[in-house]
């Protein structure tokens, strides 16, 4: 625990101020109008069954996987956001599957989903601030709200929502719990910064050696305050549990450290981990890997099963 807190974006602010970038903006928009279908059945287990799933977000066709327990229900939902894979290589059971397993074997119906651009998804990939990412995200959480209890989601309780995100997923989840008020409970893992200035110089000068982000990193003070998410956490309403390793090769260990600060001096309700020597991503089975699963379920089963919940 760690002991201090128990599309090619134009250049110019009206160039911004028209893109709908902003949290005020998004916090405008209508989210859901539309709903999940079923494609086939990926896999089946002793434990749930897995499903390829579409639905719609701002005109375009996702793709995601559904993970939905064996049990009657109904389940509790984790949206669980993966992190940055390059598009072209992209596949739906992607690294971050094995956690959306995992949190299905706790009891939850789990949605993987497959943002604009990830094949098979339709359009295309990244825009400015990943903004485009987390409206897919607002719109599945609509969806799931508006269809649970009918359908390819009958033994789903849209109503105790919960985000999973790693790495980018983690800043793109950080941005829908700040958007939208219905969300109970987020994990964040590894998780990008909520300051997108800060992220702009680390997509720009060590993640992509100077090929992605200048427009970003070229935006005005003024305007990324307006799009970061950290400057809006007042409006969250849900419970956080953040995790991260103090030697992260990708996204400093400090973003998190500096999260749940802002978070507790907010009275929000923000559980903080370091792991100590654990890297970006923790080798399934090791013992920083064994010690967050375990975490991850006790604070689900708090804030969207037990007494902690609503």
């Amino acid at each position: 625990m760690w002991p201090l807190f128990g599309g090619i974006l134009l250049a110019g602010s009206l160039a911004l101020a028209q893109s709908g970038l902003t949290i005020g903006d998004l916090s405008k928009r209508t989210y859901g109008l539309g709903q999940i279908a079923i494609e086939r059945v990926m896999a089946r287990n002793p434990d749930f069954t897995r499903y390829l799933i579409h639905y719609p977000s701002d005109g375009l066709k996702l793709y995601g996987f559904m993970n939905v327990p064996s049990g009657k229900g109904p389940y509790p939902v984790v949206l669980v956001l993966h992190g940055y894979v390059n598009p072209a290589t992209y596949r739906t059971l992607a690294y971050t599957t094995r956690y959306a397993d995992a949190i299905a074997r706790m009891g939850y119906v789990v949605i993987h989903p497959n943002y604009r651009g990830h094949p098979p998804s339709e359009g295309r990939p990244e825009g400015p601030f990943r903004v485009n990412y987390a409206i897919d995200v607002l719109n599945l959480a609509a969806i799931v709200r508006e269809q649970s209890g009918k359908g390819p989601l009958a033994k789903a309780d849209g109503s105790r929502m919960g985000l999973w995100g790693h790495s980018m997923g983690g800043g793109i989840a950080l941005r829908v719990a700040v958007v939208d008020p219905k969300i109970w409970a987020v994990v964040l893992y590894g998780a990008m910064s909520g300051d997108e200035a800060k992220n702009a110089q680390r997509i720009y000068y060590v993640f992509s050696g100077q090929q992605r982000g200048l427009e970003e990193l070229r935006t005005p003070a003024s305007e990324l305050a307006k799009i970061s998410p950290i400057n809006y956490l007042s409006r969250t309403k849900a419970a956080f549990s953040i995790h991260h390793g103090t030697a992260d090769e990708q996204v400093p260990y400090a973003w998190s450290v500096e999260l749940c600060q802002k978070l507790k001096a907010l009275g929000k309700s923000a559980e903080c981990f370091s792991y100590r020597g654990a890297r970006h991503t923790f080798p399934s089975g090791s013992r920083a890997d064994a010690s967050f699963l375990a975490k991850v379920q006790d604070f689900f089963a708090r804030t969207l099963k037990g007494a902690d919940s609503r």
